[in-house]
């Protein structure tokens, strides 16, 4: 297992990327020698500081007492440390104590981080995320006040969504937000919270959503701050309970209870779920970085196995590797092929994402919001798909605790579930990334890989023809789909095969990209195979 060579690869990729020359173009501070820096300083922390409590957080887990929650020993050392070392506000605002530095390079960390100690990392990407949120959405006085702190790792935060009769059907909510001379009070019932409890910070800073309003479905619902402190006394917020899960055992997913508990509100009363949609974009990116990290760790394990396991080979010789073997070989070709294209895809959203923030009117917003379900869902995907071949390349010994696989196989599985979960991101890119958006994302996605294709014909023209006829192929298939309005339910049987459609086109793109050609064969059958379920 290595953390530099996984930082050596992302650099690697990162130079391949089109849009971060672009970007360093705009952002003199972006130097090669920094960015190299910062990576390799990521690798570092994470192998040291962060590594060592996986298996440890797993094993023992978090666990109430007292009416509060602990987390596994080294959890709140290293959650500090990681925050003191910059980490945690790398991309915030200067003016809010964060280094201010592009979004690219956090997502070019982010898998480090969350290779070292993905259940940990939990309680860093909501505290992260609601630091932007409160930057962009809190007043003046609020966001001063907590942005600051949630940089600093001195405060955290979470994001309270789902209830026991309301998870992916936000509108059915029953949390309610009551305005008493002049300030809200919140109570209700929020289930699913990660890190709703710890002894990791000295106050945790709740983003919650509440009815405050009659009207049906989202439009009554707005945003509160809710902090579970307020002048250092108890703000009716408790934990009912810890849950018992597969995986990420050292995450304490928490049921939660408000008890007119005083909330700030968060932008404009009935436009609550809108407005967390800051937090929710960065929380499904960081869903693909964390299933990034799973699958970049489990195919060094897979790798460094195959080279060293000798079974085979002549009788009269000794044993041979069995990475020797042409079964073992396809394996881990599929292996690590899957993991770089994710990493690839991954760099491409985030320059994008900048790109999109500095150069306004260019049009990436469209493209950045046709790519983000398909990062968040593969990248999900591909974490436990991974850990999984990476078990069976194994063998037996893959199967037991002896080795790390079958944690970061069940700690990975929950990843297509929260955030929005596969039917969700599918229905997302269909209605709303195509229909909605009337396919501008789908647009820009096809003038950008073509226009980079043209540039690899010469080296790589069977493949470019190949890759090319694909993205012909999906624009079609779009233009199909795009009719199929008339007949919903037909539509949206066929979202998710539409949806694997693109991201195999998106993999064929990128592969070509990484001069990986014996992977663009296979991206396209399953494009067909996709594309196929789609009529």
């Amino acid at each position: 297992m290595s953390f530099s060579d996984q930082a050596n690869r992302t650099l690697e990729l990162l130079a391949l990327t089109p849009g971060w020359h672009r970007l360093r173009e705009l952002r003199q501070d972006c130097d090669d020698e920094t960015v190299t820096a910062i990576v390799e300083e990521a690798a570092n922390f994470a192998e040291g500081v962060l590594a060592p409590l996986n298996a440890v957080g797993d094993r023992i887990g978090a666990r109430m007492a007292d009416g509060r929650v602990k987390t596994p020993d080294g959890f709140a050392g290293a959650f500090r440390e990681y925050a003191a070392a910059g980490w945690l506000g790398m991309d915030l605002p200067e003016a809010f104590g964060g280094q201010a530095v592009p979004l690219t390079l956090h997502a070019a960390c982010a898998p480090l981080f969350e290779r070292g100690c993905v259940a940990l990392m939990m309680a860093a990407g909501s505290t992260r995320a609601a630091a932007h949120l409160l930057a962009e959405a809190a007043d003046e006085a609020t966001a001063g006040e907590w942005v600051p702190k949630l940089a600093s790792g001195e405060w955290a935060a979470t994001i309270c969504i789902s209830e026991p009769e309301a998870g992916s059907d936000v509108g059915r909510l029953r949390t309610k937000a009551d305005l008493r001379d002049g300030e809200w009070f919140v109570t209700g019932q929020k289930i699913w919270i990660s890190f709703g409890d710890h002894d990791m910070a000295g106050r945790i800073g709740h983003c919650v959503l509440a009815r405050t309003n009659d009207q049906p479905g989202t439009r009554g619902i707005s945003l509160f701050l809710v902090p579970d402190v307020i002048d250092a006394k108890p703000n009716g917020v408790s934990v009912d309970r810890i849950e018992e899960k597969m995986g990420l055992h050292g995450s304490p997913t928490c049921a939660m209870r408000f008890e007119n508990a005083r909330g700030i509100m968060l932008g404009k009363e009935g436009r609550g779920l809108p407005q967390l949609f800051t937090m929710i974009e960065l929380m499904r990116l960081l869903t693909g970085c964390q299933g990034l990290g799973i699958a970049s760790a489990a195919a060094d394990i897979a790798e460094d196995y195959a080279g060293e396991r000798r079974q085979g080979g002549r009788p009269d010789r000794p044993p041979v590797p069995i990475a020797s073997h042409p079964d073992v070989e396809r394996q881990l070709h599929e292996i690590r092929t899957s993991t770089e294209i994710l990493r690839a895809t991954i760099l491409e959203l985030a320059t994008s994402m900048d790109l999109a923030r500095i150069e306004e009117g260019a049009g990436l917003e469209d493209f950045t919001g046709w790519m983000l379900p398909l990062v968040k869902n593969f990248g999900a995907e591909t974490g436990f798909n991974v850990a999984n071949a990476a078990i069976q390349v194994l063998g037996g010994v893959g199967y037991t605790k002896d080795w790390p696989l079958e944690q970061y196989l069940r700690d990975s599985r929950i990843m297509t579930i929260y955030e929005g979960t596969t039917g969700m991101q599918a229905l997302d890119f269909l209605t709303r990334r195509l229909w909605r958006d009337e396919g501008r994302g789908l647009s820009l996605f096809l003038e950008k890989a073509r226009d980079e294709i043209d540039a690899y014909t010469a080296e790589h023209p069977e493949a470019s023809q190949a890759v090319l006829a694909v993205l012909d192929d999906f624009e079609a298939l779009s233009e199909g789909m795009m009719e199929m309005q008339a007949d919903m339910d037909a539509a949206l049987y066929r979202a998710d095969a539409y949806m694997r459609a693109a991201w195999a086109a998106v993999s064929a793109w990128l592969a070509l990209r990484m001069s990986e050609i014996r992977a663009v064969r296979g991206l396209v059958a399953q494009f067909a195979f996709h594309s196929a379920r789609c009529i």
